[in-house]
């Protein structure tokens, strides 16, 4: 049987890409210290590798695919194909910053006020990249972690992954400038994602990694309502996308359906209620497919 060698991202990312696998309908089961999860897809085989490790090992077709930060791909300078972009972090609905910092009290303003200076890093090659563009030149050196305790002692200013900023300021420094904006991407090897079976298979994967996404956050709404009322009440949906009517037997009623974000139901539904609304039913999505 051909399968899909797929790279799982181990470490911070792993939960949540798990979770959201869960969702996408693929049940990956990662079992204690074992590198290599079960999946209940027989086309896939999977295996923990380190994001930032991801694109080498789908570049040399170790992998067929993977999923991994633009922030690596971009670092490693591997040429793999990307797939899709999957906005989601370990934490949240959103995408991550890599932002040069530096401690609250220095009188650094700007990228151009660090000439000379020590810049501590894992994005290497990228804040290079970035201050080589400004024509400003820095030491950039590796870190190999903690890296928001490095300034003033070890280091003048940092580039470091944030998704909101709490743990530079629990460390008293403060967000320069945004080096680079990252989020997951799927990343296939380019001879795989030119086979015809494996690009299908890679591509369906990635399509319903992106349905569970857009339904995070979302709920279904429908409801019945008279036609002298339906005006009133779709001045009241915020929709997705212009709301479902359908006809109902009692040709002076129809059904609606929509989609909402999560947040606004509670005020959405007592204005449905006032505007005509009835039988109004709230309910859950797994998967929101464009």
């Amino acid at each position: 049987m051909a399968k899909i060698r797929l790279g799982i991202p181990k470490g911070s990312l792993q939960d949540a890409t798990i979770a959201l696998f869960a969702a996408a309908g693929f049940k990956i089961y990662a079992n204690g210290r074992s590198y290599f999860p079960s999946t209940d897809d027989p086309e896939l085989e999977c295996m923990l590798i380190r994001a930032q490790e991801m694109a080498r090992y789908v570049e040399q077709g170790v992998l067929d695919a993977g999923l991994t930060g633009l922030d690596w791909v971009v670092e490693s300078g591997r040429k793999v194909e990307t797939v899709c972009d999957l906005v989601y972090s370990k934490t949240s609905r959103a995408g991550v910053r890599w932002v040069l910092a530096v401690p609250e009290d220095s009188t650094v303003k700007c990228a151009e006020d660090l000439a000379g200076k020590i810049i501590a890093t894992e994005l290497v090659e990228v804040t290079k990249n970035y201050f080589a563009a400004k024509n400003v030149p820095v030491q950039v050196d590796f870190s190999w972690g903690a890296t928001e305790v490095k300034p003033p002692m070890l280091a003048d200013a940092i580039v470091e992954v944030t998704e909101t900023g709490s743990s530079l300021r629990a460390n008293r420094l403060r967000i320069v400038e945004t080096v680079l904006e990252s989020n997951t991407q799927v990343i296939a090897n380019k001879k795989a994602y030119a086979d015809e079976w494996k690009r299908q298979k890679i591509d369906n994967i990635a399509l319903m990694l992106q349905g569970a996404i857009a339904a995070q956050g979302r709920v279904g709404l429908m409801l019945n309502v008279q036609q002298k009322d339906l005006k009133t009440v779709l001045d009241v949906l915020p929709a997705l996308n212009s709301p479902t009517i359908s006809a109902l037997s009692n040709s002076e009623w129809v059904a609606v359906n929509t989609i909402l974000e999560e947040t606004v139901v509670r005020d959405v539904i007592p204005r449905l209620k006032a505007a005509g609304g009835t039988g109004i039913v709230e309910y859950p999505l797994n998967k929101v497919v464009m």
